[in-house]
This record gives C-alpha cells, structure tokens and sequence, in this order.
C-alpha cells in the first residue's frame, strides 16, 4: 500500500519527477495514465502496482482538497486551484438566441516557473 511506500523512506521529490516526465513529452507524444504508472515505477524502483497506487493516492488527495475549495501547491511544479463563474447570459451562435448559462466551476492549473522554463528554453 501507499503507507509502505512512505515507510521505505526514499525521498520523493514530485515536481522533479513530474516536470521530467512531462519534458519527455515535449516531442508531442501523448501518455495516458498505465503509460505514466510505467514510468513512475521505473523512476522510484517500484512495482506497477505500488506505482498505481501511489499515483491514486496523490491524485485523490489533490482531489480532496480540491473539492474543499483549496488550492494546491506543488513547488517548482504549479498550482491546481478551483475557478467559480458566474451564471451570464449568452448567445448560441447557430441561432443568435440568447441562452442562460449556469455558474460552473473549473479546475485551473497555473504552472510555475521551473515548469514554464522547460519549455520556453
């Protein structure tokens, strides 16, 4: 489980290894999730399945503080934070109409410095 990863005491550093994996797709490729657990566990030495495990429990926990109206911080990464609009009125433009359109709420992602410097080098 994710609590005998923390117990092997190897350090994580997760904006290091996050901006790592994401300068590897700078070529255009796409990764989905199985492909990341693959590179995960190649970078901390784990299992696929402790790999999985401990990217689920990462993601939940940004999740959970998401939903709690919190923002996130990953140092040297970015921030996750939740965006509210407000209900407006709009226009279908098949029609020209005016529409309602609810307020809503958006995760936002802000990358920080490290990570906007990848890729403006």
């Amino acid at each position: 489980m994710y609590n005998s990863f923390l117990d092997t005491k190897k350090s994580l550093d997760l904006s290091a290894l996050l901006i790592k994996i994401v300068h590897n797709l700078k070529t255009g490729a796409k990764m989905n999730k199985k492909q990341l657990i693959v590179k995960l566990s190649g970078a901390l030495n784990l299992s696929k399945a402790d790999a999985e495990r401990t990217f689920d429990t990462i993601t939940n926990t940004i999740l959970d503080a998401l939903k709690g109206d919190d923002s996130v911080k990953i140092a040297g990464f970015g921030t996750y934070k939740v965006a509210k609009r407000k209900a407006r009125v709009g226009r279908n433009p098949r029609t020209g109409e005016q529409i309602q359109i609810a307020a809503s709420q958006k995760v936002k992602f802000l990358p920080a410095k490290a990570l906007k410097e990848v890729f403006n080098k």
